[in-house]
């Protein structure tokens, strides 16, 4: 490398052993001093520096697995462990600097015992959180105490989420069920999607989660992790049993939409089906009169038009007399 700086660094802290408190570094510390005998560090990558891969490769810590892990560009949770260094995928929220955003976004992680590489392509929300809390003086012993200061973030972010979409589906159903049918299907649309999106992801985290509470594989992991997983577990557990609720009332607020559409299309198709039947027989009448054949009645009378007239009101008046005797009016 040409430059001093570490490649892609967006932060890096070193965390001390007894107290637990993380101390920001610059980005010109040097390789070796990002592996410590006392405490952990934390670095944080951006993936849009094309040097990144190149710089991994030289951490002994980090096996091919987990360097693959950092660098990939797949997008879906992902949880595993090779040669005691535990990596993976792990969702969050987007970040925008001139306006709120509900888009996922993806952070990458590794961590071994004295050091957790997290990396991201676009700003994130949750990495963001969690290291304004280290800032504010949160104390972390443990390299997966990264990440789960991170996931837990995220499950903020996800509560957050699901008092606002709750809300706004207070206010359709207030729409919905109003005299007036509304059709909000379209506002509905967003919010389906985001708890669709969220929901999938919470549930395929617990699942990850749950398995590496009954690890069995001689192969360690760090310090911490088990308890790490059995908290995060119970946390998105609960998280996503109320995005799913959110998930069924969407599904059926949509549902109820559809049908009262329906039935208002369908009220609507009965009244002109009705108003054609009214005026079926009287067009019949006038199309008669209108041959032009000689012999036709009241075509010699003074008031041949007023008994035409009156003779297609009659047969309005049949076409009503009929639907009622038949049970359709």
């Amino acid at each position: 490398m040409l430059a001093p700086e570490i490649p892609g660094f967006v932060w890096a802290y070193r965390f001390d052993a007894a107290t637990g408190a993380g101390h920001p570094l610059p980005p010109t510390t040097p390789r070796d001093e990002l592996i410590v005998d006392d405490g952990f560090v934390w670095l944080h990558l951006a993936l849009s520096d094309a040097r990144v891969p190149k710089f991994l490769e030289g951490f002994p810590d980090l096996p091919e697995a987990a360097r693959a892990t950092l660098t990939d560009r797949d997008n879906h949770v992902v949880l595993a462990s090779d040669d005691g260094v535990l990596h993976g995928v792990f969702t969050d929220i987007e970040r925008a600097f001139d306006y709120e955003t509900n888009d996922i976004g993806w952070f990458r992680f590794a961590a071994s015992e004295r050091l957790i590489v997290t990396a991201r392509l676009h700003p994130l929300r949750c990495v963001e959180a969690a290291r304004l809390a280290v800032d504010r003086g949160l104390a972390i012993h443990e390299t997966v105490g990264v990440f789960a200061a991170v996931v837990t973030e995220f499950e903020k972010v996800v509560d957050a989420l699901i008092i606002e979409m709750g809300d706004e589906l207070d206010r359709i159903e207030d729409y919905v069920f109003e005299t007036a049918p509304r059709d909000e299907r379209r506002r509905l649309g967003p919010v389906r999607r985001t708890v669709v999106r969220l929901n999938r992801q919470l549930r395929a985290s617990v699942a990850l989660f749950r398995r590496y509470q009954r690890w069995d594989d001689p192969d360690p992991l760090p310090t911490g992790t088990i308890e790490m997983a059995e908290t995060l577990a119970d946390l998105l557990g609960s998280a996503s049993q109320e995005m799913q609720g959110l998930q069924d009332r969407a599904r059926l607020l949509h549902e109820e939409i559809d049908s009262k559409i329906s039935s208002e299309t369908n009220r609507h198709l009965y009244i002109l089906s009705i108003m054609t039947a009214f005026l079926l027989p009287p067009t019949l009448v006038t199309g008669f009169f209108g041959m032009n054949t000689g012999g036709l009645p009241f075509a010699g009378e003074h008031f041949g038009t007023l008994l035409a007239f009156a003779l297609g009101g009659c047969s309005v008046w049949g076409a009503w007399w009929f639907l009622k005797r038949v049970g359709i009016l």
